[in-house]
């Protein structure tokens, strides 16, 4: 794939993600009092998630796949201002890829391991349930907030703050862009704290909307300023000449 196409797969990776989070979002929001039932215990939760049907299901297998998105958005990025800061963006790349996978990790207990212990527990006697709900706790701390939220948190708003500062040395990009994604991430990171305080909460429940309007807002900055004008490639390729040459 070329330099250009990387980068317009790119952005519109993070569009059409940031678009279809906010569709699956809503969904579940209404029919699964998401994001609130994440901290419901194993009587509430399961039962609740076994009535979504096929269909909340589905919801589940897709929206653990959106998080798929960071690839090709990474391989943009990189592409996109590899010219002002390589090394930072080679990192920012790796982050990218380390939160589609954490995230992944982490909401694929849903549709899978959860399921499973939903369709049980109906059945289950007393001391079973106890037993499920002890697994269904210690998945959701592990997968659901060390795993999915915590680290792939963490590993996208790296991304984010790496790529906004090789934007602010861009002169291609407008410096309100990097400033607004150096913000986000932020913003991010004090909110993946959430866990931990109640402090930070009104800060992650922001988040939750800005988030997808960076997303929206950088992926349309990669198809604006990103992808290489007319004949800088030429100049590019000719710079590299040009140092082998010093260098001979």
């Amino acid at each position: 794939m070329s330099r250009s196409a990387s980068i317009l797969v790119g952005g519109l990776a993070l569009i059409a993600g940031a678009l279809a989070f906010l569709g699956v979002f809503a969904y579940l929001a209404a029919t699964f009092d998401y994001p609130d039932v994440l901290d419901g215990t194993a009587d509430r939760v399961l039962p609740a998630l076994v009535a979504t049907g096929a269909a909340g299901r589905f919801a589940w297998s897709l929206y653990a796949l959106l998080p798929l998105i960071w690839l090709p958005a990474g391989v943009g990025a990189f592409e996109a201002l590899r010219n002002r800061a390589e090394g930072g963006m080679r990192l920012a790349m790796l982050f990218a890829s380390l939160a589609a996978i954490s995230m992944m990790l982490g909401l694929f207990r849903w549709p899978s391991i959860h399921w499973e212990l939903a369709r049980a527990y109906g059945g289950a006697s007393p001391a079973e349930r106890s037993m499920i709900a002890v697994i269904f706790d210690g998945l959701n701390r592990y997968l659901g907030n060390f795993i999915g939220e915590f680290l792939g948190e963490l590993s996208f708003n790296a991304f984010f703050l790496l790529s906004s500062a090789a934007m602010l040395r861009e002169p291609a990009f407008p410096r309100w862009i990097g400033l607004w994604g150096l913000a986000t991430a932020v913003l991010g990171i004090a909110g993946m704290f959430r866990n931990v305080t109640d402090v930070v909460a009104p800060v992650a429940e922001a988040n939750n909307y800005l988030l997808p309007l960076w997303m929206i807002g950088f992926g349309v900055a990669l198809l604006r300023y990103g992808r290489p004008r007319e004949g800088s490639g030429a100049q590019f390729g000719n710079s590299h000449r040009d140092n082998a040459n010093l260098r001979a």
